[in-house]
């Protein structure tokens, strides 16, 4: 029942976008502080109001008492003394969420998040599908031009929204699959869980490690194969899956070695840098291999200082 009181709260907290004071809290929402861990983190709020702490119904003004403590002027209570506890706060680490949110749904760690205006996000692309995470329903329903900023031919958007107190069934449109946030999510073990509606196949996964998912390249880029060459499927360093993924995610388009060393997370210069053959593994396949996969799939434009992967651009075209 803590996990999800735990949940409820995150939930609450996202769709209000605000600190809340702690004093505000019901007590089975502070029973379920611990579980939350880094979902949440104490922040400070306007030091002149405060919650009664006696009525908590009313938001009041806070005084100096002369005695080196705080009152508040309740309109209900009257004068009541303010603690330090009764001005602690709590926010929702709404990072945390964005991140536990695309592993949830296990959207590419090297797309990048968008923030689209205040309150609406992109997450990134789950299962070739845009995702946009939102605080607010309705704001989608008043600007329909966030969907299309996203949207992508023949490949529907999935929206994730807190629940309206009034929305039955699916709000948008045919193309637009709704998660609401509190019904399709869940906090679990520190993280958060996708639930899947009944009858939704789980994600595809190839038992086989090397077998070719996105291009030539397995899931985890760290294998990739070639129809025409003498090695067969070629095993890549923890740096050149690195590369490669970076070189995918830009579909296609060209970029400059520093953006696609950042992107990679890496600190060498060149993208070739990290397949280059040491005089001792020349002549060895899992030294050669991968250079011949880099020479065979990687366009450089030489004197631009440009990088690109054509085969990323006709995987997303594909999916067009």
């Amino acid at each position: 029942m803590a996990t999800h009181d735990a949940w409820a709260l995150v939930c609450r907290l996202f769709a209000g976008g605000t600190p809340i004071l702690r004093a505000a809290l019901s007590p089975r929402e502070i029973a379920a502080l611990p579980a939350l861990g880094q979902a949440v983190k104490p922040t400070a709020l306007d030091q002149r109001f405060v919650l009664c702490p006696y009525c908590h119904q009313h938001r009041a003004q806070v005084w100096g008492n002369g005695h080196q403590g705080r009152t508040c002027h309740c309109p209900e209570c009257g004068p009541v003394d303010v603690a330090a506890d009764d001005m602690a706060a709590l926010a929702l680490d709404e990072d945390w969420l964005r991140r536990k949110l695309r592993l949830a749904l296990s959207i590419e760690s090297r797309d990048g998040i968008d923030a689209l205006g205040d309150g609406v996000w992109r997450l990134g692309d789950s299962r070739c599908s845009p995702v946009l995470l939102a605080r607010d329903l309705i704001r989608l329903w008043r600007e329909p031009a966030l969907l299309d900023r996203v949207r992508v031919a023949g490949g529907p958007i999935r929206v994730i929204t807190p629940k309206p107190r009034e929305t039955r069934g699916a709000p948008f449109g045919p193309g637009v699959e709704w998660l609401a946030l509190e019904d399709r999510f869940a906090f679990y073990g520190g993280g958060i869980s996708f639930i899947a509606p009944t009858g939704e196949p789980p994600a595809p996964q190839a038992s086989d490690p090397t077998t070719p998912v996105k291009g030539p390249f397995s899931a985890d880029f760290r294998w990739v194969t070639l129809p025409e060459g003498p090695h067969g499927p070629i095993r890549l360093t923890e740096a050149q899956a690195a590369v490669f993924e970076a070189l995918w995610s830009f579909k296609g388009e060209p970029r400059t070695a520093e953006q696609v060393m950042r992107r990679a997370g890496l600190d060498s210069a060149k993208p070739i840098d990290v397949f280059k053959v040491k005089a001792r593994d020349r002549g060895k396949s899992e030294a050669e291999g991968p250079l011949f996969a880099y020479r065979a799939l990687v366009v450089v434009q030489g004197r631009q200082g440009l990088y690109s992967m054509p085969c990323a651009a006709a995987a997303t075209a594909a999916r067009a």
